[in-house]
C-alpha cells in the first residue's frame, strides 16, 4: 500500500496520497489550494535497520571490547546483556523482567533507580 507524493503547480506545496495498490489510479488534488494541477515527485525513502545491525553498530557493553561511549545512549541497548544471558542459558525470561526492560527502553526507570 504505497503513499505517493505530488507537488502542486499552483501553490508549490506537497500533498501525499495513500493508495491500496500500485495499480490504483490517483486523482491528485492539492490539499492546500484544491488545484488539480499536480505533478508526482520522488518521495524520500526510509532505511530501517534490523536489531542485529543496530547492535553491531553500537558494539557491546563496557568491559566486552571497545563499545564506544554512546552504547547506553541508545535505549535499545538497555537490558541487552540480560536478554543475552537468558538466551545463552536457554531459560525463559520472566514477564516481570521483560516488562522492566521494555519500560526502561521507553524511558521509565525501575523504582529506586535515580540518575
Amino acid at each position: 500500500m504505497p503513499i505517493y507524493e505530488y507537488r502542486c503547480q499552483d501553490c508549490n506545496k506537497k500533498s501525499s496520497f495513500f493508495v491500496r495498490s500500485v495499480n490504483s489510479e490517483v486523482s491528485a488534488v492539492c490539499e492546500h489550494c484544491q488545484s488539480d494541477r499536480m505533478s508526482r515527485t520522488i518521495s524520500r525513502v526510509a532505511h530501517h535497520r534490523s536489531m542485529a545491525d543496530i547492535h553491531e553498530r553500537s558494539g557491546g557493553p563496557p568491559g566486552l571490547g571497545d563499545p564506544g561511549l554512546d552504547y547506553y545512549s541508545d535505549p535499545r541497548n538497555i537490558g541487552r546483556g540480560v536478554e543475552r544471558s537468558f538466551e545463552r542459558f536457554g531459560v525463559d525470561m520472566p514477564d516481570s523482567v521483560r516488562d522492566t526492560i521494555d519500560a526502561a527502553r521507553d524511558g521509565q526507570l525501575p523504582e529506586g533507580v535515580d540518575l
